[in-house]
C-alpha cells in the first residue's frame, strides 16, 4: 500500500516546471516543529543565513512533541499537491516519501559540498533514496546516555556503573540510603528508549543490528533477547510508584533535585540541567549507559526537499547547502543540546558531554558502533517500530515472562512486515 493516496503523484506533478527559470532569488517554505526557545532561536539563524543570500524564508512551524501533528499537516498538503519546499522528516520515512516520487535530487549540492566526505556513511545512506541525496541531516542526538547525580551516589556509597551488574549494585545502595535509584518516565517511547539501550549494552552491536535494524525474528526470539528483557524488567524495582505516565523532563528534574540517582535519556535532557544552572562533571555526570561505551545510538533530525517551482530551486538548494555549513552546525547544535552531524567540527564551543559525544560519534563511525535508534524512528519502518514498542511496553507493565515476550516480539514483527 502506498504511503499516500495514489492521486498524490498526479496532483504534485501539476506544480513542477511551469514557472520561469531558476537562478535568482526565491522562496522556501519550511515545515518544522522546532518551536521552543532554544530551537526557535537556532532555526532563526538558518533563516538569517538564507536571507543574507537574497532568498525568502516562509516559516511553517507546527508545534507538538515529536512532530506527529506536523506529519499530519504535511500529508494533507502533499495530497493536495501543495507541499512545502522543505519538511522536517527523518529515518525510514524518507524512503516512503521517496517512493511517492515527490522529492528533489540534491546530488549536485552534495557533490559540490562533499557531503559524502563530511557525513558518516550510515547517516548518508538514510538521507538517500535509491542512491541519490534527497534529504539533509541537521544534527545528531545520542540516545545511550545515563544522567547521574554524583551527590546521590556519594551519599549512598555507590559508584557510577559501567556494567549492568554494577548498575544493580548501585541501585541497591541508593535504595538502601532512602533515595530513588532510577528516575523513570512511564511512557511507551521512554520505555522503548531504555529497552534499546539494553539491547546494545547486553547484546552488543551485531545483535542490536539484527534485532532492531534488520528486525530479524530469530534475533528477537533468542536467548540473548530473553536476557535483555530480564535486565530491562529488573530496573522496575528501582523506580518509584509515580513513574507511570511521567513526562521525561519531570524524571530529569528528579535527578537534578537529588531525589533520584540516574535517568536513561537522550542528550536533550542536558537542556534541563543547563536551564537549572547545573554544571557538567560537577553537579551532574553524563555517563555512557552500561555496556555501551563502544556504541553510539543515534537520532538525527533532517529535512527532505520536495520538488518545487523552478523559480524557487536556487533558494531551496541554498538552504540545503547552508544546513551543513560550519556556522549553522555550531549555533544550532549548541542551542539544541545535540552535536554536529558534520564531521571535523572544532570542539571548543561545546560543553563536556557534547565533546565526549563528538569524539565517540567520530570513532564509532569507523568501527561500526554507530547505530540508528529504533525508539526514535531511525532504524525500522513505522509499522515495525510500533509492533516492537507495543510488546516492550506490555512486557514492562505486566507479568508476562521474558521468554513469552521474546516470542511475541518475533511474531509481532513478522505480522508487521
Amino acid at each position: 500500500m502506498k504511503f499516500l493516496k495514489g492521486a498524490l503523484i498526479v496532483l504534485v506533478a501539476c506544480m513542477f516546471f511551469f514557472c520561469e527559470g531558476a537562478g535568482g532569488p526565491g522562496e522556501v517554505e519550511v515545515l518544522h516543529w522546532w518551536t521552543s526557545g532554544g530551537e526557535a532561536a537556532a532555526v532563526a539563524v538558518l533563516k538569517e543565513m538564507l536571507e543574507e543570500e537574497g532568498h525568502t524564508w516562509k516559516d511553517f512551524a507546527v508545534a507538538g512533541g515529536g512532530g506527529d501533528q506536523a506529519m499530519t499537516v504535511l500529508k494533507s498538503r502533499a495530497v493536495a499537491g501543495n507541499p512545502p519546499a522543505a519538511a522536517q522528516v527523518k529515518g525510514p520515512q524518507i524512503q516512503l516519501w521517496g517512493d511517492e516520487g515527490v522529492l528533489t535530487n540534491l546530488d549536485d549540492v552534495a557533490q559540490a559540498e562533499k557531503w559524502d566526505e563530511l557525513v558518516p556513511k550510515v547517516v548518508a545512506d538514510i538521507m538517500k533514496y535509491q542512491g541519490h541525496w534527497v534529504a539533509v541531516p541537521v544534527n545528531v542526538h545520542r540516545i545511550n546516555w545515563m544522567w547521574c547525580n554524583p551527590e546521590v551516589f556519594k551519599k549512598a556509597g555507590a559508584k557510577i556503573p559501567t556494567t549492568w551488574a554494577e548498575f544493580e549494585d548501585a541501585c541497591k545502595k541508593i535504595q538502601a540510603a532512602g533515595m530513588i535509584p532510577v528516575a523513570w518516565g512511564g511512557q511507551p517511547w521512554q520505555e522503548a528508549t531504555v529497552f534499546e539501550i539494553i539491547v546494545a549494552g547486553v547484546g552488543g552491536t551485531d545483535f542490536y543490528k539484527k534485532a532492531l535494524v534488520d528486525a530479524d525474528p530469530a534475533a528477537l526470539n533468542s536467548p540473548t533477547m530473553v536476557e535483555v528483557l530480564k535486565t530491562f524488567k529488573m530496573i522496575k524495582q528501582y523506580t518509584d510508584p509515580g513513574a507511570p505516565g511521567r513526562d521525561w523532563n519531570l524524571a530529569t528534574a528528579m535527578v537534578i533535585k537529588g531525589e533520584a540517582g540516574m535517568q536513561f535519556m537522550g542528550d536533550w535532557a542536558k537542556g534541563e540541567f543547563t536551564a537549572a544552572g547545573k554544571v557538567p562533571n560537577t553537579d551532574y555526570v553524563a555517563a555512557v549507559a552500561p555496556g555501551t561505551s563502544k556504541q553510539f545510538i543515534f537520532n538525527i533530525d533532517s529535512f527532505i526537499m520536495f520538488k518545487v517551482q523552478a523559480k524557487n530551486e536556487a533558494a531551496q538548494k541554498a538552504m540545503a547547502r547552508l544546513i551543513l555549513q560550519p556556522k549553522f552546525q555550531e549555533v544550532f547544535n549548541i542551542n539544541k543540546g545535540s552535536i554536529p552531524v558534520r564531521m571535523g567540527m572544532p570542539e571548543g564551543p561545546f560543553d563536556a558531554p557534547a565533546r565526549l559525544a563528538m569524539k565517540d560519534f567520530s570513532e564509532t563511525s569507523k568501527t561500526g558502533g554507530l547505530i540508528p535508534s529504533m525508539a526514535h524512528e531511525m532504524a525500522v519502518m513505522p509499522a515495525i517500530r510500533g509492533a516492537i514498542m507495543d510488546v516492550v511496553t506490555n512486557f514492562y507493565n505486566s507479568d508476562l515472562s521474558a521468554e513469552d515476550a521474546a516470542a511475541q516480539l518475533a511474531d509481532a514483527v513478522k505480522a508487521a512486515k
